[in-house]
């Protein structure tokens, strides 16, 4: 066994299993395939990318496997550098070191559980193999089932099988390719928690290929998100669902309030014009010239609303008025849609269903409301060229 090997082998506790550097990846192109991706993921940070089916997911994580060869770019990890079509460098999947997981996970349905993980562990001395793949079925809780097939296991447990048998590899990267979304919820749950702990023990990069953005937003570092083949923003949830760099972007998050406007003078002072309504924005517009159209997006959040003589956060703050168009309650959440006055644009922001109950909301009441200015983002008009 290697010197690496032993110090990499399965423990308990908080002991480290595996470690390397960061992984740089900037590709363009995979034969018709439009690309045009640049990210980073640090040692140990899990990177989640999202987007509609066809944006390019799978096709990155198989391009950064060597399963799919890019037309140019370069893709390092570490020290290491995988792939460079200036220099023609191009490593084989065999020596990329790559712990893949793919959506039907994979596995030999000839192969017991044991020897599914022992097919990864080429590495080690053929003696030796038997033991290490136990050792890796016990870290993912597999204890004493490694002489079952496939078929006798459970989506859950075959789930973690192919995962033992992906870091049995000694990887320096980790891709998952929507590994949860073969199993029920309830097991779903289970395994998400299983790579929350399981990130504690290991410090190598983790991408995450995932349609489900609440799964993204509670398992992931930071998010990218992708479509056709580009990569449009990266950054922590809090960045991406506050501040998107594009309508499409926040579209692509399944964000709400985007609005069309323009920037006024006002007293001296810059606002932003919607529709007959003038509002106070309190960064971005100082960037702006008078008359430039703008696009504006608001997190639900920061959409206050109004009851009775009840004081409210930013009471004062940009004030409308509207009717309640549609309600929809969603457990503790209820959703509500509001017609602004005098714009032909809804509002659309959750409050709790208790609140909602309590102040008897109902479709058709009419309602006061505060947009914080904080909250307001401008964005790139669409039908123009982007802000100076």
């Amino acid at each position: 066994m290697s010197e690496r090997s032993a110090d990499l082998m399965p423990g308990g506790g908080g002991q480290l299993l595996l470690a390397s550097g960061r992984l740089e990846v900037a590709l363009q192109q995979i034969g018709p395939i439009p690309l045009e991706a640049r990210f980073h993921c640090d040692a140990g940070e899990l990177l989640a990318l999202v987007g509609p089916s066809g944006s390019g997911k799978t096709t990155l994580l198989r391009a950064i496997a060597g399963l799919m060869k890019p037309q140019e770019g370069r893709i390092t990890c570490g020290q290491d550098i995988w792939f460079d079509t200036v220099s023609g460098f191009d490593l084989r999947p065999q020596q990329r070191r790559v712990g893949l997981v793919f959506q039907d996970y994979a596995l030999f349905p000839h192969l017991t559980a044991r020897d599914n993980v022992r097919v990864a562990l080429g590495h080690l001395d053929a003696a030796q193999r038997a033991a290490q793949a136990e050792r890796w079925l016990a870290r993912m809780h597999l204890e004493g089932l490694g002489g079952r097939y496939p078929s006798q296991l459970s989506g859950g447990q075959r789930q973690r099988v192919a995962l033992a048998r992906a870091l049995a590899r000694e990887p320096q990267a980790l891709l998952l390719d929507e590994p949860f979304s073969a199993v029920d919820q309830v097991t779903r749950r289970r395994l998400q928690r299983e790579l929350a702990r399981l990130r504690e023990q290991i410090r190598i990069p983790i991408l995450l290929v995932t349609h489900d953005l609440d799964e993204a937003v509670a398992l992931a570092d930071r998010l990218c998100v992708l479509h056709g083949g580009k990569s449009l923003q990266v950054g922590d949830a809090e960045t991406l669902f506050r501040r998107p760099a594009s309508a499409e972007v926040a579209r692509l998050l399944d964000r709400h309030n985007l609005f069309s406007g323009s920037v006024v003078e006002c007293q001296g002072q810059r606002r932003l014009q919607w529709g007959p309504l003038t509002l106070e924005v309190a960064e971005g517009l100082e960037r702006l010239a008078p008359g430039q159209a703008v696009t504006w997006y608001l997190p639900d959040s920061d959409v206050v609303l109004h009851r009775g003589d009840r004081a409210s956060r930013g009471e004062g703050e940009n004030p409308v008025t509207g009717r309640v168009s549609e309600m929809v309650v969603m457990g503790g959440t209820t959703t509500l849609a509001v017609q602004v006055d005098h714009v032909e644009a809804t509002l659309r922001f959750d409050v709790s269903t208790h609140a909602a109950r309590r102040n008897a909301l109902v479709r058709g009441e009419r309602v006061q409301l505060s947009l914080l200015a904080a909250g307001i983002h401008l964005l790139p008009d669409e039908s123009t060229e982007e802000m100076t």
